[in-house]
């Protein structure tokens, strides 16, 4: 279990500032084009794909949120090495569509770059940072050249290379001394906060692409408005409380290895399953446009109610390893959503409108001993004089 403090700690009052939600902003784009990719496709094939690039993406978007909190961008020459790293990802982002084919080579030259200024920039940090770069530096580059290479190679060596790139990371995880690393939990908990708020409404974004063409009757409006309640409910499961409880677990978290293992595992991996998530959704609504009343393909059924389920599994992974309790609610809720899928292969709006529906049942079945309680409080506090 977590150690916990009294009080999130003065350390919380280091924000995120504009120039990291900018650079968000950038990143947020390669969201935007897995989620075309894997719409163009719904097929195993196509998601495995989705899956090797949104983790080998996530890994150095995490490595550059952890980079800002340990060495902020407030010169120069970290502004322009930082402006280098958002060139990075958006050529990265670009070449997304044909990472796999034609592009293969400009998605894995960007990568490297975007890992070659990250560890220029990391060994700006202190001391400590910098001795904990010097051994994960290597491991970054190598997976960026294994990338590189995947872009480079014929199949199935392509593949192999995209594989080895992630199994890479994540031993450079492990490998490197974790407790050299100084985490600020305020400013490295809003940092993913925003980052998840604005992959969320860059989902409403790529849906409402999928309405370019398409007559605007009651079944497309009817798709838009429970898309959004979808999207507000995506929002309501990481924002509505459990965000503030989780700052205040790392930042009452004092073992230094503890809490940079507990900052990789819950904002790196949870998180990854988080926006992977969003990307499937986003898809599953997509493909609802314009066939409201139509049935959907299994894979797009599939995608609907299988997005919002990873998204919650993810979060109640997330809630797990802080200690905070919800996540058997988020367990529950995700089994549920997956129950909708055979509903949207007779009819695509019923499972559409049954997702937000069963969210919204998940949510007011959460928040009811809490709404109890402070029932119970105020009445509590009604019935006393004011001298008593």
């Amino acid at each position: 279990m977590t150690e916990s403090a009294a009080a999130v700690p003065e350390e919380s009052g280091v924000r995120v500032s504009t120039l990291e939600l900018f650079f968000d902003l950038v990143f947020v784009f390669t969201i935007t084009q897995l989620t075309e990719t894997l719409a163009e496709h719904v097929t195993l094939a196509t998601l495995a794909d989705v899956l090797l690039m949104l983790f080998v993406i996530w890994w150095m978007y995490s490595g550059y949120a952890w980079l800002t909190n340990a060495v902020a961008p407030n010169s120069s020459t970290r502004r322009t090495l930082l402006l280098a790293g958002m060139a990075g990802f958006l050529v990265m982002a670009l070449a997304v569509p044909e990472a796999f084919g034609e592009y293969g080579w400009l998605f894995g030259v960007s990568y490297l770059v975007v890992n070659l200024v990250h560890s220029a920039l990391f060994l700006q940090a202190g001391p400590g940072a910098r001795k904990a770069m010097k051994q994960l530096a290597p491991l970054n580059i190598l997976a960026a050249l294994l990338v590189l290479a995947g872009g480079l190679l014929p199949e199935p060596y392509r593949h192999l290379c995209w594989i080895a790139a992630p199994l890479v990371q994540i031993a450079a995880g492990y490998l490197h001394d974790m407790q050299m690393h100084s985490i600020m939990a305020g400013h490295f908990v809003e940092r993913h906060g925003l980052v998840m708020i604005v992959a969320i409404g860059e989902s409403i974004v790529a849906i409402g692409l999928g309405f370019r063409g398409i007559h605007l009757g009651g079944g497309a409006i009817l798709v838009a408005v429970l898309g959004l309640c979808i999207a507000y409910y995506l929002w309501w499961i990481y924002f509505a409380g459990d965000n503030d409880r989780a700052e205040h677990v790392l930042a009452g978290t004092t073992d230094p290895r503890r809490r940079a293992r507990l900052a990789l595992d819950g904002w790196g991996y949870a998180h990854y399953v988080m926006l992977l998530g969003v990307v499937v959704v986003a898809v599953g609504i997509k493909k609802t446009v314009g066939h409201a009343f139509e049935p959907l393909h299994w894979g797009e059924a599939i995608a609907l109610g299988g997005g919002v389920a990873i998204y919650q599994l993810g979060h109640a992974v997330f809630l797990r390893l802080l200690g905070i309790g919800g996540w058997l609610h988020r367990v529950v809720a995700a089994l549920v959503v997956l129950a909708t899928i055979p509903l949207g292969h007779v009819l695509a709006i019923a499972q559409l409108a049954a997702i937000p529906l069963i969210m919204a049942g998940a949510a007011i079945i959460e928040d009811l001993p809490g709404v109890k309680r402070s029932g119970s409080t105020a009445i509590s506090d009604f019935g006393r004089t004011p001298g008593s």
